[in-house]
């Protein structure tokens, strides 16, 4: 599979012809080839959706909404492609993909909904004769950058939300992943967004540095929306900081689930194996902890073992392997350091009660029990299909344990005592929380992000995503005579 950049709605080649080449994590072999942009064409794409912004933020609702529902009708009609290209660049089954194309195709349509609700309202105001006033505007350029993991969704918000607010976007896409990235980008072409609007970018990953430096301190761009590591991620708050731009980010997560001494035991460890192992853990809101009451922890332990055990193993790549549940990790590295944590975690008294060793990228579903706060895998994010499993005395222990972590981008509250449920649920320390429902969930309608070291920001949502993508200003229309003090 070969990439180019897209810069006016034209494929173009690096600046120099340069390419990278994105290998399988399994066989090593080149599955795709990307130009590698400089900052020469990043400045380009800068410029370009700058000179676009001047004609986009004056753009009907209608407009853009027509683009937006024509874009999700064509990202469904790509999903056999998707599902093809996901599977060979990032080892994702074709549940994932294929979950990843409804949700982002329900996102465009989200977002085209928004078009019309973009408002502003009047002020009450001492002056006479004056009407007082609030507007939302575009800001400019958005610079959005998004991973691989869950590629077609996540590149979708990092789009979709921008160019309904009137905004134009330059596009840095995932070196893990071009040609996923690139195929959503061309449903956005195909609908008829207008070139400029959305231009795209591929780097090498050396180039990296360079390229975000010279974006963020592009004049043209106004907002930096990022989601990824909470490492990559601070130092994009802070080169931003520099330039007085303001962020949007999603980072890193260990997200809790826990399990009260009333809970559906059986609904519970249903939650945690779809939480926990879907897409081999490499989803941001992954299940990273399940912190269980001692008092119904061996049940608990016992069928989330078997289920695990249960799961099916391939690679998607491969002939037949579309259908596993667990597939290969994005690089041969992740096993050697999951490894680690789990030799860790053994050597100071916790047991693996299902899975095992990883072999390179492939590592099947690994469960480790009575882990306790000294072991590096009670706080260090896994992305890996690998989970930790914590034993608290009480409710009030459980909350504590759960909320002894840097990260709070998501988690869930297992009991039949809804009400104490929700009690836990309103003091736990994550952008989002579920109920008797699994750690892993989307709904294009609904503001999501995290807290403390997960970022800051709401990415989907109505109103709180119009107030990410739009400065909010004061008008006043005054009498043409007035009186002043001098």
């Amino acid at each position: 599979m070969v990439t180019q950049l897209i810069i006016d709605n034209q494929e173009v080649s690096a600046a120099g012809g340069a390419t990278f080449e994105r290998r399988s994590s399994t066989t090593g072999e080149v599955v795709t080839r990307a130009a590698a942009a400089t900052v020469a064409d990043a400045v380009r794409a800068a410029d370009s959706a700058a000179k676009a912004f001047q004609s986009w933020s004056a753009t009907g609702p209608t407009e853009r909404r027509r683009v937006l529902l024509k874009a999700a009708d064509l990202l469904e009609a790509k999903t056999p492609e998707f599902i093809r290209v996901m599977a060979a660049e990032i080892g994702a089954p074709e549940l994932w993909a294929g979950f990843n194309v409804m949700l982002a195709a329900g996102l465009f349509r989200e977002a085209a909904g928004l078009t019309t609700q973009i408002q502003g309202e009047t002020i009450p105001t001492d002056k006479p004769g004056t009407l007082s006033m609030t507007v939302r505007q575009p800001v400019g350029v958005i610079l959005s950058m998004v991973p691989w993991n869950g590629p077609v969704v996540l590149a979708a918000r990092a789009i979709a939300y921008p160019i309904a607010c009137g905004n134009t976007v330059v596009f840095r896409a995932s070196e893990v992943s071009p040609k996923t990235h690139m195929l959503l980008v061309d449903a956005l072409r195909e609908a008829g967004l207008p070139a400029g609007v959305l231009n795209a970018l591929t780097n090498a990953p050396h180039d990296a540095p360079e390229i975000v430096d010279a974006l963020i301190a592009h004049k043209a761009v106004r907002r930096i929306n990022f989601t990824g590591s909470t490492r990559v991620g601070r130092i994009v708050a802070q080169k931003a900081a520099k330039h007085l731009k303001r962020c949007l980010l999603e980072l890193g997560g260990k997200s809790p689930l826990i399990v009260l001494d009333d809970a559906d035991i059986d609904e519970a460890v249903k939650a945690a194996v779809f939480g926990c192992f879907l897409y081999q853990g490499q989803i941001c809101m992954t299940t990273g902890r399940i912190v269980v009451d001692e008092k119904v922890a061996d049940e608990f332990v016992e069928k989330f073992a078997a289920a695990a055990r249960k799961l099916t193993m391939g690679d998607p790549a491969k002939e037949g392997g579309g259908s596993c549940v667990v597939g290969p990790m994005i690089v041969p590295e992740s096993g050697e350091r999951l490894n680690a944590m789990v030799a860790d975690a053994v050597s100071q008294g916790a047991r693996v009660v299902a899975g095992g060793d990883a072999h390179g990228a492939i590592m099947p579903a690994t469960i480790v029990d009575h882990v306790t706060s000294t072991m590096r895998i009670y706080d260090e994010e896994t992305f890996g299909p690998l989970v930790a499993i914590v034993r608290a005395k009480d409710a009030e222990d459980a909350l504590r344990i759960a909320n002894d972590t840097e990260y709070g981008l998501s988690g869930a509250v297992f009991g039949r005592d809804v009400h104490r449920a929700l009690q836990i649920a309103l003091r736990l320390e994550t952008g989002s929380c579920h109920l008797n429902g699994s750690t892993v969930q989307n709904e294009a309608q609904a503001p999501y992000g995290g807290m403390k070291a997960s970022g800051y920001g709401r990415f989907d949502g109505g109103r709180a995503v119009i107030e990410e993508f739009t400065e909010l200003r004061w008008i006043t229309i005054e009498p043409h005579q007035q009186q002043y003090p001098f």
